[in-house]
């Protein structure tokens, strides 16, 4: 394996909490765009939230990314030399 294990559970509780941050504005309702909610609440308040689904779709999205990333890893394509000299930075 490319990485310690407490590394790759790092590395993929970055992405997780990136996917997480991403995928929370999808599908969510307001009160105003429902046309209603209790009185005296904020018309931005969410109807339903769908967090369950969210935290499901962000655990599959953030697996292949993570997939992904440590496929390109494992390959060659994420060392130092390699992204320095994409960048433009010598090595």
């Amino acid at each position: 394996m490319a990485y310690s294990l407490s590394t790759a559970f790092a590395i993929y509780f970055v992405i997780w909490w990136i996917t997480l941050f991403l995928t929370l504005p999808f599908g969510v309702r307001s009160q105003h765009e429902d046309g209603g909610g209790p009185p005296g609440t904020d018309p931005g308040a969410p109807i339903a939230s769908r967090m369950g689904r969210k935290l499901i779709w962000t655990t599959l999205i953030s697996a292949v990314i993570f997939g992904v990333a440590l496929w390109a890893y494992d390959a060659g394509y994420f060392n130092i030399e390699r992204l320095s000299k994409l960048m433009g930075m010598p090595f």
